[in-house]
């Protein structure tokens, strides 16, 4: 208290005045001393007020030298400034710095080196600390001071991971077991050691600092470590055990003891002790090693927790390590003894592409193609056998890959892969020669479906050629006949259908004698021979006269028009009636020919039963057919003006191959009736409207009679002239177009075509050169060029109505369908044959390709009314009905409406086994996964997989889709495994590219969601 009291009136005294007297500086110097006593005791908040005051005075000039000095200066400059460091004052260190560099008494600026290192470090700025420890030195300091800085500097060099400087001064600490600092410089030396893998030497240090309140919960880790790195495993475990079952003691590493005392326990084998310990690790840490999860799961499977093992081991999918194979092959094991031979094979097809363990990989290989087999996907075993038992060709499982092999080939549906890998195989057994046959026959069969016909044509011929299995050989003449039909080669068609019909005749479905009987009558029937077609079309109307035939109507209708065409009237009419009774779908035509063969006896008769079809069937196909023929009777008895109104009912309709005839028999009307000049006004339009068909000749014949009779020949002649047909030049023209098609008639195709081209290089604008185009185009169809079939084709389709339209807009549009998939142009020309067409099959056949064309197109709006009006024909066929159901269900899944698109998909099935119901089933399947109900969309694309096997672009696309469900349900694995698989075998750019960008999805999201270091 009295001293508290004195130092108090001394500084009030320092500050009372500026000049010093011989007692003040006594007085002072009283203080500096007594200030300095403070300051060795370490009371700095004592010491600091006098050393401030009495460096604050010495800015004053004083009377005394005494303390004037250098050394005195310099001091209390020290002293002032460690007091504020010793006391955390952060001003003080600039104050330091600036002494230190300025201040020439060495032994002050090394203490005061070392008390501004102290300061940093209580600041945790190491290195700011490190160079001032070095300056600082040991020559001016204590050993206690010595003792603290060279643990300070080690410590600040371990910051700042430099092991090599901070483990001499770590050592140095870590043996004065008095000093303040040994027991963390043993942790922090101890350390170092271990990090260079000085275990032994490690165990030392840490076991010297083991029962430290602090590092009592960290070292136990570094321990038993280092027991375990110096062979020492038994003894490590026991003590990690020990360590881990201390009461109420928390260890800062404990997740870390668990790994480690399950790995040790793995190690040895003993995986039910390895597995708590793994499992509390596992599930408490937010980050785990791939080998961490990897042993947990080992230990899952083995302690036959197979549901868990395959939670972990599904994320050891992403790499090709030994690690990563082990994983997929366990995986696989534990799902099939969960049952789950689906995901079983996943795995397995990672693990075959692995070749870390070539053992594995071979087993792996083998059980993922005979799983592939047991899941139905006979493509992957089609491919994946042949190709394991060459590689392998001395493997175990051989002979099971084999007999795998051969029942797959035989219940396959995936025709196209069995043909190309059977063939592949070298020196196949009996039993795999004899199935193929059966392969060409179902292959086949999907080519007709997909209009395929020459690849059809060819596996038809190699069935005839083997001949080792009659009914295959009796069905392939069968289906050679109805492709020789499709061809127009009738008389390819009757030969082959005659060849079937010869027993043993194999009969089922589709391939029967009825249906062979009803092609060849329609050969014969094609060619005009319509005696030989009646006993065919009377065979197939005898062979179901309830009409379940589905050809049954149009061959009792075309049995009357050949009893029509033998001049049979009475039974013609008897039959027409009947289907006219019956209210058939050919009733209008029945009607029309009813007509017909009434007029070959009673015109009247005629006249009564075409007008009355005229009324009923006001929406029909054969109305503007039944009018010209009811005006043409008119005419025939001279009544013109009643024809008047039928003829130009037509004139204003819409199809152009009646209206050139409507318009001559109006011309005819108006001459007949006088009207000379009307009638020549009504040939010229129908010559400049029409000029290529084959009334614009009987037009032009009357032209010229018409100005022959008044008598105006000149006229005639520059009439003839303006529109491009000089009198002139019309017999060379004739002659030598006829030259041309001697040889076309003649079947000489190599001199018709030069001669029909030379004719069109003279004569540009001749008289016939729309049929030296025709005849050209049917040259080249004949040839198989394509190419210039079409293009001469598609001139004589622009010139308009002709003799050859219809049929030359029919090839176009094919054409452009079938051999250019142009399907903008093949729409064209099929709406443009649409509206021309007045023939019921030709019709038909327009629909078709009109509905097929906007299919392709995905016009699927426009082609709405064309698919509902198939559904609604008797006559359309199965495929017609196929591609309308598919249309509708397009139109439906767009709107959303995925229960009625299903519906619609669904009709699709039964009806087709090839490329379209692939694409019903794989639609199906996407509207499921839409709507969303992901396990039916699963099965649904399992379906496409297992039953379309034929039709790589739906199953890779199934494949994807089923990618997306799995990645719906976080089934990472899954996704990722059938994404994998899609990049490696699809050929096809887009779904690659798809497929790829999908898997990226899936990896992100599946290392978003891992508990495995990346």
């Amino acid at each position: 208290m009295k001293l508290l009291l004195i130092i108090t009136t001394l500084l009030i005294t320092l500050t009372a005045t500026a000049q010093l007297t011989q007692q003040q500086v006594h007085n002072n110097n009283a203080a500096y001393n007594q200030a300095k006593l403070q300051y060795l005791q370490r009371n700095y908040s004592l010491a600091y007020p006098i050393f401030k005051a009495l460096q604050q005075q010495q800015i004053q000039p004083i009377n005394t030298t005494a303390y004037t000095t250098p050394n005195y200066t310099s001091e209390l400059t020290y002293y002032t400034i460690s007091c504020e460091l010793l006391q955390n004052d952060s001003a003080a260190a600039t104050q330091a710095q600036a002494y230190i560099i300025s201040n020439t008494n060495t032994p002050l600026v090394q203490l005061l080196s070392y008390q501004l290192a102290n300061y940093y470090i209580a600041q945790q700025n190491y290195t700011a600390a490190i160079p001032l420890y070095v300056s600082a030195g040991n020559t001016h300091l204590s050993n206690t001071q010595v003792a603290t800085a060279t643990y300070n500097l080690g410590y600040s060099y371990f910051t700042q991971n430099n092991f090599a400087q901070a483990k001499p001064l770590l050592y140095t600490i870590s043996n004065l077991e008095g000093d303040a600092n040994y027991l963390n410089a043993n942790y922090y030396y101890g350390f170092i050691l271990f990090a260079q893998a000085n275990y032994k030497a490690a165990l030392t240090n840490f076991k010297r600092v083991e029962q430290h309140p602090y590092y009592k919960v960290v070292v136990p880790f570094y321990i038993a470590q280092g027991y375990y790195f110096t062979n020492q495993q038994a003894k490590a475990l026991t003590y990690a055990e020990e360590v881990l079952n201390r009461p109420n003691v928390s260890n800062y590493y404990e997740l870390e003891l668990r790994q480690f005392v399950g790995h040790i326990h793995y190690t040895n084998k003993d995986f039910a002790k390895a597995l708590p310990y793994l499992q509390q690790y596992v599930q408490q840490s937010t980050k785990v090693r791939r080998e961490d999860l990897y042993e947990l799961a080992y230990c899952y499977h083995n302690q036959k927790q197979y549901y868990k093992s395959i939670e972990g081991l599904k994320q050891l999918s992403g790499t090709t390590d030994s690690l990563s194979q082990n994983s997929m092959y366990l995986l696989a094991d534990a799902y099939l003894k969960t049952n789950q031979k689906a995901n079983a094979r996943t795995a397995f097809g990672i693990c075959a592409t692995n070749s870390s363990n070539p053992s594995q990989m071979e087993i792996a290989t083998f059980n993922y193609a005979k799983l592939s087999y047991e899941l139905g996907y006979t493509n992957v075993v089609l491919k994946e056998l042949p190709a394991f038992i060459t590689k392998y060709p001395t493997s175990n499982y051989n002979t099971e890959a084999k007999d795998i092999l051969t029942q797959a080939l035989l219940r396959s549906n995936n025709y196209k892969e069995a043909q190309l890998q059977l063939e592949t195989i070298p020196n196949p057994s009996a039993a795999l020669t004899k199935l193929l046959p059966s392969l060409y026959y179902g292959r086949a069969m999907e080519n007709i479906t997909d209009l395929n016909y020459t690849q059809a044509e060819t596996l038809l011929q190699k069935i005839i050629t083997t001949n080792t299995n009659p009914n295959l050989t009796s069905s392939a003449k069968f289906w050679l006949m109805e492709l020789a039909q499709l061809a127009n080669n009738c008389n390819a068609a009757i030969s082959y259908g005659n060849q079937y019909l010869q027993p043993p005749t194999f009969s089922n479905k589709e391939v029967n004698t009825t249906n062979a009987k009803y092609t060849i009558a329609y050969a014969y029937y094609n060619q005009a021979k319509y005696t030989e077609a009646l006993p065919y079309f009377e065979a197939v109307v005898a062979s179901n006269s309830n009409a379940n035939n589905v050809h049954y109507e149009d061959a009792y209708i075309r049995t009357a028009d050949c009893y029509y065409i033998a001049s049979n009237f009475l039974k013609a009419i008897t039959m027409y009636s009947v289907a006219i009774q019956n209210n058939w779908t050919t009733a209008d035509y029945a009607t029309y020919q009813k007509a017909l063969a009434q007029g070959a006896k009673n015109p009247q008769d005629k006249i009564i039963t075409l007008r009355t079809a005229i009324t009923k069937y006001t929406s029909s196909t054969w109305l503007t057919t039944m009018q010209l023929e009811l005006a043409t009777t008119y005419m025939a008895t001279d009544n013109y003006n009643l024809a008047l109104p039928y003829l130009n009912s037509i004139m204003a309709g819409t199809s152009p191959t009646l209206k050139s005839k409507a318009a001559l028999n109006l011309g005819i009307c108006y001459y007949n009736t006088n009207s000379t000049d009307a009638a020549l006004a009504q040939y010229k339009s129908l010559l400049s409207t029409y000029p290529n068909s084959p009334e614009a000749d009987d037009a032009q014949e009357y032209i010229e009679k018409i100005y022959n009779e008044q008598n105006n020949a000149n006229a005639y002649a520059a009439y003839m002239r303006s529109i491009g047909k000089p009198l002139s030049v019309s017999k060379e023209d004739s002659l030598t177009f006829r030259a041309a098609e001697r040889y076309y008639n003649n079947g000489d195709a190599t001199n018709a075509i030069t001669s029909l081209s030379n004719y069109l290089t003279t004569f540009a604008t001749g008289s016939y050169t729309l049929t030296a185009q025709y005849y050209l185009a049917q040259l080249y169809y004949t040839k198989k060029d394509y190419t210039n079939a079409i293009t001469y084709y598609e001139i004589v389709a622009q010139k308009g109505v002709s003799k050859f339209y219809e049929n030359a807009t029919l090839q176009t549009a094919k054409l452009y369908y079938f051999e250019k998939n142009n399907f903008v142009k093949s729409e064209q020309y099929f709406k443009q044959l649409l509206q021309a067409s007045i023939g019921t099959n030709t019709m038909l056949e327009a629909q078709r390709g009109y509905l097929r064309s906007l299919y392709n197109q995905q016009k699927f709006t426009d082609a709405q009314p064309t698919a509902q009006a198939l559904l609604g024909n008797k006559a359309a066929t199965i495929d017609d009905k196929v591609l309308s159901n598919l249309t509708l269900a397009q139109l439906q899944q767009q709107a959303a409406n995925y229960t009625a698109a299903i519906a619609y998909y669904k009709n699709v099935l039964p009806l087709n086994k090839a490329n379209f119901a692939a694409e019903a089933r794989y639609y199906i399947a996407l509207c499921y996964y839409l709507t969303p109900n992901l396990p039916i969309a699963e099965k649904q694309a399992f379906e496409v997989v297992n039953k379309s096997g034929s039709y790589g672009t739906w199953v890779t696309k199934a494949y994807i889709l089923l990618a997306d469900v799995y990645y719906a349900q976080a089934d990472y694995f899954n996704a990722k495994a059938t994404l994998q698989s899609v990049i490696a075998s699809t050929t096809i750019l887009l779904l690659k590219t798809e497929a790829q960008q999908k898997l990226d999805k899936v990896v992100a999201a599946e290392k978003a969601n891992s508990k495995i270091i990346n």
